[in-house]
């Protein structure tokens, strides 16, 4: 396991269980036998924190390392596998929950990865999605990306609320509820998550807006329409 790889699982661990909290506000109450997907799993903090409340939780990346390192840490009931969040492996409504965290500003077309979620959940069933919030404001968006860019080359651009929400609603996602949250978020630690060092490290802390600075999180929570309401 490479020292990134080990440290992205480490800070997965120790968010867990208030991650395992939240999900379970948000999505419960849960009856035990649903079937739930983490799609763009990494090491499988989504899938790990629904395990606990569902029948099954299946997780897929891209990262074969990331699937790889989750996979040896993952609860009896929960797979983890390498695909790809925008064209998903599965048949239309095979989950009864389906949801992605930290990876709509990762995919070139986020679009198709909230389109791939709502295929692959049956109607009536829940899906959610958690992102970095972008900016309205032009200039402020194209500095940010241009500071994730650089720390992360595989960052695309944040979304604002209202993209996000345009991608739920093209897909017929009723939005059940709507959570914006502050997370502060330590820079050292932040580069550590990709393992830059050196002179680029120096370069892409000069771009920060600080040693220590908030962000804003999205927590949407929608239901496909049609079949029964929960």
């Amino acid at each position: 396991m490479s020292d990134v790889v080990g440290y992205r699982v480490a800070m997965q661990e120790a968010r867990s269980e208030a991650l395992r909290d939240r999900v379970q506000q948000l999505l419960g109450p849960f009856d035990g036998n649903e079937r739930a997907l983490d799609s763009g799993c990494g090491a499988g903090a989504l899938a790990f924190a629904l395990a606990p409340f569902v029948g099954s939780a299946v997780g897929i990346d891209l990262s074969a390392d990331l699937v790889a390192a989750g996979g040896a840490l993952a609860p009896a009931n929960c797979e983890l596998s390498v695909g790809d969040a925008t064209a998903l492996p599965f048949e239309y409504g095979s989950f009864d929950i389906a949801g992605c965290m930290r990876v709509l500003h990762h995919a070139h077309r986020p679009e198709l990865v909230v389109s791939e979620l709502a295929r692959v959940t049956r109607p009536g069933g829940r899906i959610l999605l958690v992102d970095q919030i972008g900016y309205v404001d032009p200039v402020v968006s194209a500095e940010t990306d241009r500071f994730e860019r650089a720390r992360d080359p595989s960052h695309t651009r944040l979304l604002p609320d209202q993209d996000i929400r345009g991608y739920l609603d093209a897909n017929d996602l009723e939005v059940l509820s709507n959570e914006i949250t502050p997370e502060q978020r330590n820079l050292e630690r932040y580069l550590d998550l990709v393992g830059l060092q050196g002179e680029e490290r120096r370069r892409v802390s000069g771009m920060a807006p600080g040693a220590v600075y908030e962000v804003e999180i999205g927590w949407y929570v929608a239901r496909k329409r049609g079949g029964l309401v929960p």
